[in-house]
């Protein structure tokens, strides 16, 4: 009974109650339909069949059975192809990185790896030499007490 080119209601699943025809038969229990429906393997269980048929060759495509299905008055699923969006392209290299620079901080000077900066060399000064008052003050103020002898 179900053979290439019978029309089909779709009984069970989300196309149900939708008008499908055969396409190929794919093994005793498996078909593939097209029409009213999206194209794909059904079982055999979920389709209603109806006394009608149409022309049409094994794996015909979408187009050849909606223009049959059209001939016996019965409306088919439009299948639209998606457009391909073109895909944002990265900016790689020197553009990305000189955005990036200008917007983090003004340049800075370019310091050797052996070098300490020049603002690092006058603190060190300065500190050098409160260290070394710190130092000597220290040694008068021991010879000013005298020490304790037991």
């Amino acid at each position: 009974m179900i053979d290439i080119g019978r029309v089909c209601v779709k009984i069970a699943g989300r196309d149900a109650g939708k008008t499908c025809v055969v396409v190929d038969l794919l093994d005793n229990s498996k078909v593939l339909i097209d029409g009213d429906t999206r194209r794909r393997k059904s079982n055999v269980k979920h389709l209603e069949p109806l006394e009608s048929t149409i022309k049409i060759k094994k794996g015909a495509t979408h187009a050849d059975v909606a223009k049959e299905l059209k001939k016996i008055g019965v409306e088919s699923r439009e299948t639209k192809s998606k457009k391909s969006a073109e895909k944002p392209k990265k900016q790689r290299g020197k553009k990305k990185t000189a955005e990036k620079a200008e917007d983090k901080e003004p340049e800075k000077k370019q310091v050797k790896k052996g070098e300490k900066k020049p603002e690092a060399k006058q603190e060190e000064k300065a500190e050098g030499k409160k260290d070394a008052k710190s130092d000597s003050n220290e040694k008068k103020a021991e010879k000013k007490t005298p020490s304790k002898k037991s």
